[in-house]
């Protein structure tokens, strides 16, 4: 009987979120539909679970944390996914975001420098029954050429400038979402790539963990 009540208050809280996101301009029905299927609180630590739908950021360990949904939710729209792309995510956490990728497109690479949260992310993303995507424990800022090109890139952390290899590995037509800026304040950015040109949106000010690497910033600055 607990088990269900606390599956319906989870249930509740997700219909509300979504409402909440609505209200503040999201607009996409996939994005908001998987923001309202995806049980967040299986993605952070256990006592944690009562904020799980907090429109804000929660620590998830090695100093990174899980992003306010408000904000995952203004990156997906962005990416404008139909279900067929293939999507490189730097950053991959604690999964939840990873988990909506796999709900929105057709395959998701994902990079993630910690090795300890890679292994996390993947027990709880394969215990929730996805399948199409893969791990990889790496240097996020390098891209990943061996899924390249990419329909769609989303960066979960903040980068001084865009990574040269985000743009070479972005197919034409192609979208990445990244907040650029100083450690402290930055952008983020829609970035839109036609043949060799970049069109490039403001989506509003953020505030991310550095994106260490050797496209980002140093480990000691980071």
């Amino acid at each position: 009987m607990a088990g269900e009540q606390e599956a319906q208050s989870a249930t509740l809280q997700r219909v509300r979120l979504t409402s909440s996101l609505r209200s503040r301009g999201i607009r996409d029905s996939r994005t908001l539909n998987a923001i309202g299927e995806v049980p967040r609180e299986l993605f952070i630590d256990e006592s944690l679970s009562r904020e799980a739908y907090c429109d804000g950021p929660l620590p998830i360990g090695e100093g990174q944390t899980i992003s306010q949904p408000y904000v995952v939710a203004l990156m997906l729209e962005a990416l404008a996914l139909s279900g067929k792309e293939c999507v490189l995510e730097i950053g991959a956490g604690s999964g939840y975001q990873t988990a909506l990728l796999c709900a929105l497109a057709r395959r998701v690479e994902s990079i993630e420098r910690h090795e300890s949260l890679a292994q996390e992310a993947d027990r709880r993303l394969r215990a929730l029954g996805c399948r199409n995507y893969t791990i990889h424990v790496a240097d996020g800022t390098q891209g990943w050429p061996d899924g390249a090109p990419y329909d769609g890139i989303i960066v979960s952390a903040a980068a001084p400038s865009t990574p040269k290899p985000y743009l070479a590995q972005l197919t034409s037509g192609g979208r990445c979402v990244i907040p650029v800026g100083d450690r402290e304040r930055q952008t983020l950015l829609l970035l839109v790539k036609h043949g060799r040109k970049i069109h490039e949106r403001d989506l509003g000010a953020v505030r991310f963990v550095p994106l260490v690497g050797a496209h980002g910033w140093s480990e000691n600055e980071g």
